[in-house]
């Protein structure tokens, strides 16, 4: 969220009253507007400063020595919001829905860490460089841990929890583990994906999110029906007041059915705990996000050759029948949408441009999902990011194929294949949700998943003349360009640790070799198909079967990131890492 002053009154000039005094009607009318207009000088030269806010002291706080550098590596964006060609009531209903998107800000950093949304108020008044850079730093990670450099703190030196704060910090997933064994009657409860898990005594206790929240639910559903009020879309505003609904619940599921079902809408939001980026204990509890989106007309009737083949690429998957459930008579809207304001998990850390929901397998089974693609954030990333670190490190004829243009299709596709593939694991237990039986490597095996079925995809739409053949080794590189700008997060962060894998496996298999003289890394675009189409195989039979300690192996033997990568990767650090988006939309002290 952008640093912002918090607005304080401007000072008023005080004149003396003299209306106690008695003057002679003339000259004592002219001494008065004299001493009057005397006083008035006076007083506008001598009016009472403005009150400083309260300078809080940093110079005890142990502060990464490099943060200018680690701020350096991401790029200042501004999120222009031109409401000019919208009507004062769509205005009232758009800043309606970012007052709602404003409250869940306030959660997700409760959610993340308390005490770095404390240091980040703390530090508004601070005018010090250090400081700004500081409090700027906070807001790129909504925590006081470095994402890029896997968690590490950049203030103070506690380590990050694997729960965030939805777990006792000190609880680790042996003691967690034994205490569900001890206590299966709460087994359910302490899973819940909407319940913060705490300490009571000996014992843990689980809160669902509509009570440890309240605070800020209350008004954003408040927030939300206000929005539905001054709604002229009768299925968005119906939508509105079910959401609104589901947060004083926890369920979501006839909110998303209401979602899903939403037909071209020229105002949509995404607003819900969805993703479990933050749990790195259980792999189960969401966090808050949102983003208020406005239709890119334009772009997104370019969808239709992508939306119209869903079910035939599922039918294709190199996968058991029975583990890939028939999208055949199941929505699969699209959107591309540009978001001038966004919260929670969707402004902090990495930045996403695109996102397919909900995540929830029986909205999957039963009526699809929705893929939101953000124009304004991906033309962003491609500019600054992709393009520039794919015209130093690869070979220039490949890096020449990298578009903007493939790199949408690939993300296209991405975000169309985390529908794909299995609804359920098949356990030794019986049918389980994938996300409970993989436990947190979960995250990073969905998002390769995604990527590589998303060019298995790809390439089946060129092979049956959807798409022109001419362009598929473009976007094979746009996809290799993408690794190279997502693995320089890390792999803490679940894209970061799917796409290392990726690289690691393509290397192996020789489809990326490093040319030892010019440091280069090229592409064989003609093995590429086979080695994606195994991949594709291996993932979706991860998730398939539900096998933890299959995922958990793979990932331990393609996870690190190459020393000779990490080189490479040292040698374009001048390129920013991602965007630091600004949104115009002013915000509100947490």
């Amino acid at each position: 969220m952008p640093a912002m002053l918090p607005r304080r009154a401007s000072p008023r000039l005080r004149l003396r009253s003299f209306a106690h005094k008695t003057l002679a009607p003339c000259a004592g009318l002219l001494i008065l507007l004299a001493c009057s207009a005397r006083l008035f000088a006076a007083g506008a030269q001598q009016a009472p400063a403005v009150k400083p806010a309260p300078v809080f002291d940093t110079s005890k706080l142990a502060i990464a020595p490099n943060l200018s550098a680690e701020l350096a590596k991401f790029k200042l964006v501004k999120m222009p919001y031109d409401s000019a060609h919208l009507t004062p009531r769509e205005r009232q209903m758009v800043a309606k829905l970012v007052e709602a998107c404003q409250a869940l800000e306030s959660i997700y950093w409760r959610q993340s860490d308390p005490e770095g949304l404390k240091l980040y108020n703390e530090l508004v008044g601070n005018a010090a460089p250090r400081d700004q850079e500081l409090r700027r730093f906070l807001r790129i990670n909504g925590s006081r841990f470095n994402l890029i450099e896997n968690n590490a703190p950049f203030v103070g030196t506690e380590p990050w929890p694997l729960g965030r704060s939805l777990f006792p910090a000190d609880l680790t997933r042996k003691e967690f583990d034994a205490y569900v064994a001890a206590h299966p009657e709460q087994k359910t409860a302490l899973y819940n994906p909407w319940a913060v898990v705490r300490r009571k005594g000996a014992a843990l206790e689980a809160i669902p999110y509509h009570v440890a929240y309240r605070a800020w639910l209350n008004p954003a559903a408040k927030a939300l029906r206000d929005a539905a009020a001054l709604s002229d879309d009768v299925a968005f505003a119906n939508f509105l007041r079910l959401r609104a609904d589901s947060l004083l619940t926890d369920n979501y599921f006839e909110s998303d059915l209401a979602w899903v079902s939403l037909v071209n809408p020229k105002f949509d939001i995404i607003f819900a705990p969805y993703e479990t980026y933050l749990d790195d204990l259980l792999g189960v509890k969401t966090s808050y996000g949102a983003a208020v989106l406005i239709r890119n007309e334009a772009e997104s009737r370019k969808l239709d050759v992508f939306q119209k083949f869903v079910s035939d690429i599922q039918d294709s998957l190199p996968l058991a029948p029975e583990d890939r459930p028939s999208k055949r008579g199941f929505l699969s809207p699209m959107e591309v949408m540009d978001t001038p304001y966004r919260a929670g998990d969707l402004r902090h850390g990495y930045q996403a441009v695109a996102d397919n929901l909900p995540n929830d397998p029986r909205i999957h089974e039963q009526k699809g999902s929705k893929k939101i693609f953000f124009k304004n954030y991906m033309d962003a990333r491609v500019n600054y990011v992709i393009l520039p670190v794919a015209a130093r490190l690869l070979r220039p004829d490949q890096a020449a194929l990298v578009s903007a243009e493939g790199y949408l299709a690939s993300t296209m596709m991405h975000e169309i294949s985390h529908g794909l593939g299995p609804a359920f694991a098949r356990t030794s237990a019986g049918r389980a949700d994938v996300r409970a039986a993989i436990g947190p490597t979960y995250a990073g095996l969905e998002e390769a998943k995604a990527d590589i079925v998303g060019l298995y995809g790809l390439k089946w739409l060129v092979d049956h003349g959807d798409l022109p053949r001419e362009k598929l080794n473009g976007y094979y590189a746009s996809e290799v360009g993408g690794i190279f700008r997502t693995v320089r997060f890390g792999v803490a962060e679940a894209h970061g640790r799917a796409e290392i894998m990726e690289f690691n496996f393509f290397s192996e298999r020789g489809v990326i070799k490093r040319d030892a003289a010019s440091g280069r890394y090229t592409i064989d675009l003609d093995a590429m198909p086979a080695a994606i189409a195994a991949l594709a195989k291996e993932l979706l039979e991860q998730e398939a079967t539900g096998d933890r300690a299959r995922v958990e192996a793979w990932f331990a033997k393609y996870g690190m990131v190459p020393p000779e990568l990490a080189k490479a990767l040292g040698a374009v650090s001048d390129v920013p890492v991602d965007i630091d988006p600004i949104s115009s939309i002013p915000e509100p002290m947490r």
